[in-house]
């Protein structure tokens, strides 16, 4: 180790900067990493470009970053007692919650009463410095073991993955459902294998371009959303009842309105993306068809139970890593992830 480390920092909305920074030391039930792999989220993009103003993060200059894998490189207060070691390889997640709260005491932690006071709770990489640097800072309440069979860079796509399932389990899926994946982008193809994990029969991405393709390759069925109407083409795919659960996963107020209109009656979406601006919803349908609409937020406990699936492929996190950057090149590595023509789906950055 050495006593400074890189970091990327966003000096405001769309200017970055590597600096060379301290290393930080963990405080109790805290560890820092020697950060192996981090990969570019959605989020992070709408972070770095300053659409969530005052919120995430709450002020500039900030570091990004909350999908990443490395290794443990030191201890702090009261985490060897707890099982962990130097060496050990590991995989984050964001929300470091209270754990005392109601919610969090009942396990969702996604959703603490204390979210973002400070001392009590930290989103890593959305209102707190996150792990696009090369080593980072976690408590231990966000990390996970990676299996020795499962790389670095696998491993930084873990947080997606866990995100994904718990969209899947929001969506309350039964055996044999039908179930729809608006959006095809990393997020939305995930869900399609945790709909599938949750036992759904049939699988339907609706997207469009190299994505959609991505998605068909992986074992779904494909609605091309240029080639028409996608709601009718969902209609027609299931015998004119639509879908017994859509996963929503693009984020954008067109997809949700679709999303919303190809549910069969009792029929239940589950909404993950988030759109920069309000949605227009047809409510007669809502009432008379008896749909539920619910949020997904980031992932309450999925990261252990979505680590066996990533690790034997059913969870096909690996297919998705398209691009490889090391920190140095990050600008690079964003424009890259914000260019549909590029082909990425998920880049990955080495710090």
């Amino acid at each position: 180790m050495t006593d400074t480390m890189q970091a990327l920092v966003v000096l405001e909305p769309g200017v970055l900067e590597i600096q060379e920074q301290p290393v930080p030391e963990p405080g109790p039930n805290e560890v820092l990493a020697r950060v192996r792999s981090t990969s570019i989220c959605g989020t992070d993009a709408h972070l770095i470009n300053g659409d969530y103003p005052g919120f995430w993060p709450p002020a500039f200059p900030f570091t990004p970053g909350h999908e990443w894998a490395g290794d443990i490189v030191a201890l702090g207060p009261g985490v060897a007692e707890l099982g962990w070691a130097v060496g050990d390889r590991v995989a984050g997640t964001s929300h470091n919650a209270c754990g005392v709260c109601q919610k969090c005491v009942e396990g969702r932690y996604n959703l603490c009463e204390n979210y973002g006071r400070p001392g009590l709770h930290a989103q890593y990489g959305h209102n707190h410095q996150g792990v696009d640097a090369t080593y980072a800072v976690h408590n231990v309440k966000c990390i996970f073991r990676l299996p020795e069979t499962v790389s670095y860079d696998l491993g930084a796509v873990i947080d997606p993955a866990s995100i994904a399932l718990h969209v899947a389990r929001r969506g309350n899926i039964e055996p044999g459902d039908t179930v729809v994946v608006t959006g095809a982008g990393a997020i939305g193809m995930l869900a399609a294998d945790g709909a599938r994990i949750c036992g759904a029969a049939r699988v339907i991405v609706v997207g469009r371009g190299y994505r959609l393709d991505k998605a068909a390759a992986l074992g779904s069925e494909t609605v091309d959303s240029e080639a028409g109407d996608p709601v009718a083409a969902v209609r027609e795919l299931t015998g004119g009842l639509g879908a017994d659960v859509v996963l929503e996963c693009a984020g954008v107020p067109q997809t949700l309105g679709w999303a919303m209109a190809m549910l069969r009656r009792g029929g239940r979406c589950a909404m993950v993306g988030i759109p920069t601006e309000d949605v227009l919803l047809a409510c007669k349908p809502l009432v008379l068809d008896e749909l539920e609409l619910v949020g997904s937020r980031a992932s309450a406990g999925e990261m252990r139970r979505v680590i066996p699936f990533v690790a034997d492929g059913r969870m096909q996190a690996a297919e998705l890593i398209t691009h490889r950057f090391p920190l140095a090149e990050y600008e690079q590595a964003l424009a890259t992830f914000n260019d549909r023509a590029s082909g990425a789906i998920k880049i990955i950055v080495n710090p």
